[in-house]
């Protein structure tokens, strides 16, 4: 083999070297590109991850056994007196639209507020929202845990009362199965336009499945 052959054929293996490794190295379409409404700094998979917390039975659940199927996640508390009942209503009004078109999203509430919401009082509340919906609380430890993994914050107000509040951050978070978080939503986006949201992502996922 003459120099110059030799030098073009180890070009030729360089650049095929090369091509492997992009093909293999390059990130994969975006599949949601055309429902994403949000942008998180970091990305999507900057927010979410595995929790344990405690279901409105008194069952001991992680993240996976929750989230089985597209699920709208929700921080608050039972006592809080006007945000939480009107979010959460309007989480399972959307849920109910995409039910309408033969779309399932579970909606489901985790307490920020331990102390108070036993799982008994979970049931009770989320038993008259949604026959679906999912009530989480647990330890402080726990809860902290699954706060901090969607970038929540709550906050217990400065009061010995036994009848105190919590502030608290009031997104709406959209997770599904094998993907984890794909989206949130702001407590003024109207259920309409959250149902049609949600719809992008659960036929976008089906689709690439």
């Amino acid at each position: 083999m003459t120099r110059i052959a030799a030098l073009v054929a180890s070009v030729a293996a360089v650049g095929l070297t090369a091509g492997v490794w992009w093909w293999t190295q390059a990130p994969s379409p975006d599949i949601f590109a055309g429902c994403r409404g949000s942008a998180v700094a970091g990305g999507p998979g900057a927010i979410g991850g595995p929790f344990t917390l405690v279901n409105q039975d008194g069952v001991t659940v992680t993240d996976a056994e929750v989230i089985d199927r597209p699920s709208i996640l929700y921080f608050g508390y039972t006592f809080c007196p006007d945000v939480c009942p009107l979010d959460a209503t309007r989480n399972v009004t959307a849920v109910e639209i995409l039910q309408e078109q033969g779309l399932e999203v579970k909606p489901v509430f985790i307490s920020i507020d331990p102390e108070r919401d036993t799982p008994e009082a979970l049931a009770a509340f989320v038993g008259n929202l949604h026959p679906q919906m999912v009530g989480l609380t647990g330890t402080p430890e726990q809860v902290r845990a699954a706060s901090q993994a969607y970038r929540t914050f709550y906050q217990k107000q400065d009061t010995d009362d036994e009848f105190y509040l919590m502030d608290h951050s009031t997104f709406s978070y959209l997770v599904l199965p094998g993907h984890g978080f794909v989206e949130f939503f702001r407590r003024e986006t109207t259920p309409e336009a959250m149902a049609e949201s949600m719809a992008c992502f659960v036929q976008a996922s089906a689709a690439a499945n």
